[in-house]
């Protein structure tokens, strides 16, 4: 094992793995030697899916979308405020020279 790199699972194998793991028809040993993933790690992956379930159901749909947009307008609104004031410089700082 010396020298051997750890295996990174994407977000999507490590929801099948906990979910599989949740519905506990099989033993986590059996999901391990099926997914080819340590007994612990599944254990971790379980625990973080069912501490983690109940945000999915607490927010609207789409409304972390909303969020975005509004913070989107937002920063928009700022950067041509900031365009705004550069101008105004530009011509300060050119009508003094």
């Amino acid at each position: 094992m010396k020298g051997q790199k750890r295996k990174r699972h994407g977000a999507g194998f490590k929801a099948k793995v906990a979910l599989e793991a949740a519905k506990e028809q099989r033993t986590i040993n059996e999901l391990a030697t099926e997914f080819r993933v340590h007994p612990t790690q599944i254990s971790q992956w379980k625990k973080h899916l069912v501490e983690n379930v109940a945000g999915l159901f607490s927010e609207g749909p789409g409304r972390s979308e909303r969020e975005e947009e509004a913070l989107r307008a937002e920063l928009y609104q700022q950067i041509g405020k900031l365009q705004m004031e550069l101008e105004w410089l530009k011509k300060k700082v050119g009508a003094e020279c």
